[in-house]
């Protein structure tokens, strides 16, 4: 499922990534490698990596390292190969990654019941549905990269027979979700698909959302997502390691620390039980999504 070119880039940041994280400990069984993300583009807003490093090593008695990878794929493969032993990424990567048979999901955290994303249109539109759109309607989505700013609104628009590969629609990719909204607003786009986070915002005077309430309306909702988040684990990693994370794992992310691990929480919904080592048929909608977008661990930076 990854590319040969996102499997070199990923290998080769692991190698020095690792070495230099390491520090000639890597062979050590008593040593977590967690490879991690930047969560956030604010410089305002602050990672507690440190905080998450002392409540892992406080649950499971061992030491941890962790390790900056600039992508989901290196996440992946880093832990695919087991030069890490543990990765914390949202749902559609978990899902591709676990379908590869080579990874697996230690501990996942549901969704929540309600839809992921949306497509409005300006109040004044005369499309009223979904099955309204023809070859001359323009859809704009956030980015080709984005979950719910395209891969969730691709599969709602298949579920009602429209394919913009077979010209049922004309894509617009906007570059963001505020500037799909900017699209809609100029009529550059007769349809905007975007997260429900979002379209929430009517009213509020966000830049992020700039309507008012009633002046746009959905035509259609996606279907909701099955798992949020998920720690991915190593299959090289030790029965004792993998056991103490188990253990470890739904107590570190728990409501109770969610003040003090802050954007590491955000994605995880609020008093929801985790799902220990699930079963591999709870990321099958991702799948299915993915393989109605045409996409692959690579497409997901």
């Amino acid at each position: 499922m990854l590319t040969a070119c996102a499997l070199s880039s990923a290998v080769a940041v692991l190698a020095s990534g690792c070495a230099s994280a390491s520090g000639g400990t890597a062979s050590d069984d008593d040593v977590i490698r967690f490879a991690t993300m930047p969560v956030t583009d604010d410089p305002s807003v602050a990672t507690p990596v440190e905080e998450l490093k002392a409540l892992i090593e406080e649950e499971s008695g061992m030491t941890v390292e962790i390790t900056d990878v600039p992508n989901y794929s290196a996440v992946i493969e880093a832990v695919r190969a087991g030069h890490e032993d543990i990765g914390l990424m949202s749902g559609f990567p978990s899902a591709l990654a676990v379908s590869t048979g080579e990874v697996d999901s230690l501990v996942a955290w549901p969704g929540t019941e309600e839809p992921v994303s949306s497509c409005i249109v300006l109040d004044d539109s005369p499309l009223t549905s979904l099955e309204d759109i023809t070859p001359e309607t323009t859809v704009a989505f956030a980015d080709p990269a984005s979950s719910s700013g395209y891969f969730m609104p691709t599969h709602m628009l298949d579920q009602v027979g429209l394919r913009a590969d077979e010209g049922d629609f004309e894509e617009l990719f906007s570059g963001g979700h505020d500037r799909s909204f900017v699209a809609l607003r100029e009529g550059q786009a007769d349809v905007a698909c975007t997260s429900t986070i979002f379209t929430a915002m009517a009213g509020q005077d966000d830049p992020m959302f700039p309507f008012e309430e009633g002046e746009t309306r959905s035509i259609g909702e996606s279907i909701s997502m099955p798992v949020s988040v998920s720690v991915l684990g190593s299959q090289h990693m030790s029965e004792e390691k993998r056991a103490a994370l188990l253990d470890a794992l739904p107590r570190v992310y728990s409501d109770a620390n969610r003040e003090t691990l802050g954007v590491y929480m955000e994605a995880i919904p609020e008093g929801v039980e985790p799902m220990v080592e699930p079963a591999d048929d709870v990321f099958t909608p991702f799948v299915d999504i993915a393989s109605v977008a045409d996409v692959d661990i690579s497409d997901l930076d």
